[in-house]
């Protein structure tokens, strides 16, 4: 019987190894402390990540840059989010004097303009 190396690396995936027992089991550090948080988009992500590219999700948690990833796609969400409302707000011409005016016709326009906007996030970022 041939003696096991206590450490190994594996060029395809670039990820080492350690002998625990019988088994070799990948030898992960935690990542930098990123405080960033993850929020709705980074989640919806991860899920969508969990039932359609199972692999990429692995690939980045063994990696470590699982958090980071769902945190940079976050706010690149979360900007796009505003920048889209802000541009139907005033393609729309939803002002404060309609606020003042008509409240629940503002609200009905507010509503419409984030479910319009979520959509196109959802389908520029989240889901691809």
């Amino acid at each position: 019987m041939s003696k096991l190396e206590p450490k190994i690396h594996d060029e395809e995936t670039g990820l080492d190894y350690v002998l625990a027992g019988d088994y070799y089991i990948p030898a992960i550090e935690l990542p930098e402390d990123d405080d960033r948080p993850i929020g709705k988009w980074g989640r919806m992500h991860r899920v969508y990540l969990e039932e359609t590219n199972l692999l990429l999700l692995n690939h980045l948690i063994l990696t470590g840059r699982l958090h980071t990833y769902l945190a940079d796609l976050n706010e690149q969400a979360q900007n796009r989010y505003r920048r889209i409302v802000r541009q139907m707000i005033e393609t729309e011409s939803v002002t404060e004097e309609l606020k003042n005016t008509a409240q629940m016709r503002w609200v009905q326009c507010m509503n419409s303009i984030a479910s319009q906007a979520e959509e196109i996030i959802k389908d520029e970022l989240i889901f691809v």
